[in-house]
Order: C-alpha cells, then sequence, then structure tokens
C-alpha cells in the first residue's frame, strides 16, 4: 500500500504539472527516498517493500512488450537498426570498460552501461534483476541517466539548425541514443512529425536489446559468484523468465491478437507498477550510503552518454540520407 500510494502521488504530480525534465519514475524515487531518509519505514512494510522490488518489477518488464512489434522494428530498415545495435552495443562494452578503468563497482558499471545504452530506467530496474545490485547503485544510475537524458532532451532539438540533417536521420538519431523513451519523444517531435515518428519507432527497436544484454549479465554474474565462493557447484545458464515473457509479448503484440483498448489500458497500469518498484527502491535507500559511493559513476554516466550520442549522431550523418 505504501508504494501504490507513492506511485499514485508521483504520477499525479507528473499529469498536474506535465513536467517533461522529471518523469514519474524518477519522482518515485525521490519520494521514497524522502520518506525513508525524513521518517523512516517500520519493519511490518519490508514484505510489502521487496515484493515491490522484485516480483512486481519483473512483471513491470514483462508487460513493457506491449510498447513494441516487430513491424515496428523492420520499420526503421536495416541501415537504422544496423546503428541502433552497432552504437548500444559499443557504448555497453565501452562503459564496462571504462568503469573497470576508473575502480567503480562492477555491479554499478553494469547498471550505468544497460541504462545509457538500452532504454533509461527500464534497464536499469531489468538489469537489477539479475545482478541484485543494492539500491544506492539504482539510484545512483538512475539519478545519472535520467539527468543525461533531460540533457539530451534539450540540446538534440538545436543540431538541425546547426547542421544539415534530414528530418529521418534526427529522428533515428535520438532513437538512438537518447535514455528515456519520453524523452525521446519530446526531443524528435520538435523537429516536426517525421522525426518524432522515426524516433519513437527506433527507440521502441532499441528495447529488445534488452533480451541479450540482460541474459548476458545474468550468465556473468552467476559465473562471477562461483568463482568467489571457491566451492564446486554445478554451474547453471541462468534464465531470466521474465526477459523471455517480455520477447514472447512482443511477438503475441505483433499479431495484433491484443485489442488496442486493453493494450492501452495495461501499458498505463504498467507505468503504475513501474512506479511502484522503483518508489519501494527509493524506500530501500538511505543518503548516508549514497554519498560514500562518490562522483565518479557520474564521470562515467557522462563519458558513456557523450559516445553514444557521438558515434550515433555520424553513423546517422553518413548512412541515412
Amino acid at each position: 500500500m505504501l508504494t501504490a500510494l507513492i506511485a499514485a502521488f508521483s504520477l499525479l504530480i507528473e499529469h498536474a504539472l506535465t513536467l517533461t525534465f522529471f518523469n514519474p519514475l524518477l519522482i518515485s524515487v525521490f519520494v521514497g527516498m524522502a520518506v525513508q531518509n525524513f521518517w523512516g519505514t517500520p519493519s511490518r512494510f519490508r514484505a510489502g517493500i521487496h515484493c515491490s522490488m522484485k516480483r512486481i518489477l519483473r512483471l513491470a518488464v514483462i508487460l513493457l512488450g506491449l510498447k513494441l512489434s516487430l513491424t515496428e522494428v523492420l520499420a526503421v530498415g536495416p541501415v537504422g537498426l544496423m546503428i541502433v545495435i552497432s552504437s548500444s552495443v559499443s557504448t555497453f562494452y565501452l562503459t564496462c570498460w571504462l568503469g573497470r578503468y576508473l575502480h567503480i563497482n562492477r555491479k554499478l558499471t553494469h547498471l550505468i552501461a544497460a541504462g545509457t545504452a538500452i532504454c533509461g530506467a527500464s534497464a536499469v530496474v531489468a538489469t537489477n534483476s539479475v545482478i541484485d545490485s543494492s539500491e544506492e547503485d539504482m539510484a545512483y544510475a538512475i539519478t545519472a541517466i535520467t539527468g543525461f537524458g533531460t540533457c539530451a532532451m534539450l540540446l538534440y532539438p538545436w543540431v538541425p539548425a546547426l547542421f544539415q540533417i534530414s528530418p529521418q536521420a534526427f529522428g533515428i538519431w535520438c532513437g538512438a541514443s537518447i535514455h528515456e523513451v519520453a524523452q525521446v519523444i519530446a526531443a524528435g517531435f520538435q523537429n516536426g512529425v517525421i522525426s518524432g515518428e522515426f524516433a519513437t519507432i527506433t527507440k521502441l527497436s532499441r528495447v529488445l536489446l534488452l533480451i541479450p544484454i540482460v541474459g548476458f549479465l545474468g550468465w556473468e554474474n552467476q559465473y562471477s559468484n562461483l568463482n568467489s565462493n571457491k566451492t564446486k557447484h554445478r554451474f547453471k545458464i541462468p534464465v531470466p523468465w521474465f526477459v523471455v515473457f517480455f520477447a514472447l509479448l512482443v511477438f503475441v503484440n505483433s499479431l495484433n491478437l491484443v485489442p488496442e483498448s486493453i493494450k492501452s489500458l495495461t501499458l498505463s497500469v504498467n507505468q503504475f507498477l513501474l512506479c511502484m518498484s522503483l518508489a519501494a527502491m527509493g524506500l530501500e535507500t538511505t543518503l548516508k550510503r549514497l554519498t560514500k559511493i562518490g562522483f565518479k559513476p557520474i564521470y562515467l554516466a557522462a563519458a558513456s552518454w557523450l559516445f553514444l550520442s557521438l558515434v550515433s549522431l555520424l553513423m546517422t550523418s553518413f548512412m541515412v540520407s
């Protein structure tokens, strides 16, 4: 009930103020952190908070599959898909390498890498489901990624006036490099309908990368834990079932089996479920532990975003007319 109340409050604030800088997911994190650090949460709330962070979160990630269909992916075209895949995968690996170079803990690095390369806060919470990072790492990653995504949303619309870039190329660039779906839509449609539509489709296509990347991180996390335990256990390849169901829902959605009214209602409920999950994460976060992380992850998130932005801009400029 507590996480549901915070989620409802966050959605109400976002709707009433029509905020574009802060989406309701980030508001939920901040409200949860405020409740925890100013008033605290009684122990009897722990079971509900943990349920929101684990089970409700996985359900919310599965339902994200209704946002995407294979038809939309194919509409981007082979060139657009190549730009999305190559820029996102290279950004993910560069971020992981740079995180090791800066001596940032591995799990926080993976959260920032997935959030930047794929789809912002949704990718962070999906990744955390398989690597079990701390609440402070999640709060840090979501805040940093949302911040740089907001910078991109504000700065990108100035680019067509400064450089010769077509509406289609601009839309693909927005979808391939801005973090959150809402930020992509806000930036893309400022340059016209064509840019907005290509930006949205490209961004949704990028969400499909959740499947291989989350699966890889789950495998790597289990392998690392097995080595650190120094005991003889049979290694099993982890199956992130919620990602498998996410892929199945994308396939079902591609067959147009779900009526638009039901789909719209389900996605609205799903936004509420995601807010509940992030409210729970905020309720488990203490500022004292958060400040101990330092500024290095901010530098990592900034470098990751700049690399993704520049690489995808160069690719779209040369490959899309």
